[in-house]
């Protein structure tokens, strides 16, 4: 049987998406921080491209780290909307299109990976 890499990507994505949220977190907390400037982390399909799911190890019984671990993601700076006269570049609005992208993006990774174990479920049982 071949390994099933579906639930790898999904839990890529998942950290990915949790990077992600926790940058527009910060732009929302800084929303007032004079001079401030807004973050983001790269596209998905970026960060998933450049990162290998081999493990990097000295000895084969250490466990390499995780390329994905939410560390590893570097930020990039944001494009703002506005910048206001304090230098701050957030916009709540965009933020918050943000949040609920990522809040859709994490509804749609858990359907997906629900629906395909149980696919998988049923093709074991017969």
């Amino acid at each position: 049987m071949e390994p099933v890499h579906l639930f790898d990507y999904a839990s890529q994505q998942a950290r990915w998406l949790s990077a992600r949220q926790i940058a527009v977190a910060a732009n929302i907390a800084n929303a007032n921080t004079p001079g401030y400037k807004g973050v983001d982390v790269p596209e998905f399909e970026a960060v998933y491209n450049s990162t290998h799911l081999s493990l990097s190890t000295r000895s084969p019984l250490h466990i390499g780290l995780d390329p994905m671990a939410l560390d590893a993601i570097p930020v990039k700076e944001g494009l703002a909307w506005e910048v206001s006269h304090s230098g701050n570049s957030i916009s709540l609005e965009q933020e918050l299109l943000k949040s609920g992208e990522i809040t859709s993006a994490f509804s749609l990774n858990r359907e997906v990976t629900r629906a395909f174990s149980r696919m998988l479920m049923t093709s074991l049982k017969g």
